[in-house]
């Protein structure tokens, strides 16, 4: 069976997803907003530590898995001709896989060719997530990520043109009260030019980043409603599905763009309306936290 490192995360849409750590850690691990990772140096696990947990699996089991991810923060980074060896492997071993996943960082996709991703989603790599963060250059900069918005763009699409699809995810809330609306601005106009398949809201949170939160003047909830409908109102890509069903956000979304862009601000208008309802609702930053590990 696996041998997970803890703490372990996938996407929510790999729930039902068989999940293989082939890198621990995450190699961008410099992100002063992102907790996830803080205490797990970042290392490749060896190919043959892999290959053996595959092949642990049941037999009886095997016919049961249709989609595998692959974890940590930043599997594509995994060597390219080693992954290939760990991609054959399990479409060896799992006789119904139809899709791998991974994270995939800026840094990852700089190390991959065009060519060299598209061999990997014939491997069945179909899909990779993206963190965006924001599109605006002052806030990237402000969390470390360590590329500007049109890097990631460049990265994001070279992705697409070898046939992977990009599940991209951006937070609200990130640029705190100074920069909001330019960072939702910004952030709309990036996945306009991207066109990913996928974009997911996450929302600011507590999770081994007070240092960083503490450099904000925090959103309040209303704020965060507000930044969320300026998003929204000028989010106009050709054809993307918008979730933020993250257990991070207080208001939940699910629509596909362009046909649901009315319906999705109305949704907002009305949270608003309800949170400025609520004595001091609006007027606080969201209490959620995560403090596991």
């Amino acid at each position: 069976m696996p041998n997970y490192i803890e703490p372990l995360f996938r996407p929510p849409s790999e729930a039902n997803s068989l999940i293989f750590q082939i890198t621990i850690g995450c190699s961008q691990n410099r992100c002063t907003f992102c907790g996830m990772y803080k205490g797990k140096p970042f290392r490749l696990k060896p190919l043959d530590e892999v290959l053996a947990e595959i092949d642990s699996m049941p037999a009886a089991y095997r016919s049961q898995v249709n989609r595998v991810f692959l974890a940590d923060g930043d599997a594509l980074v995994y060597p390219f001709d080693r992954l290939i060896r760990i991609l054959d492997h399990l479409s060896l071993t799992f006789p119904q896989l139809t899709r791998v996943g991974s994270y995939a960082s800026p840094a990852s996709l700089t190390g991959k060719t065009i060519d060299e991703l598209a061999a990997l989603r014939q491997k069945k790599l179909r899909i990779v997530y993206f963190g965006l963060e924001s599109g605006d250059d002052a806030t990237l900069a402000a969390i470390n990520k360590g590329f500007s918005a049109d890097e990631m763009a460049e990265q994001a699409l070279k992705a697409r043109t070898a046939g992977m699809k990009i599940s991209v995810t951006a937070i609200l809330g990130l640029a705190g009260r100074d920069r909001s609306l330019c960072h939702a601005q910004a952030t709309a106009a990036w996945v306009n030019g991207v066109n990913p398949e996928y974009f997911s809201l996450l929302t600011l949170f507590h999770r081994h980043n007070d240092d960083f939160i503490r450099t904000l003047r925090q959103c309040t909830r209303g704020e965060l409603l507000l930044e969320a409908r300026e998003l929204l109102s000028c989010l106009n890509p050709e054809k993307t599905i918008l979730r933020s069903n993250h257990v991070s956000n207080f208001l939940n979304l699910a629509g596909t763009y362009p046909k649901d862009r009315l319906r999705l601000v109305a949704e907002v208008d009305t949270a608003i309306v309800y949170a400025r309802s609520i004595p001091r609702y609006a007027d606080a930053p969201p209490e959620y936290a995560e403090e596991y590990y």
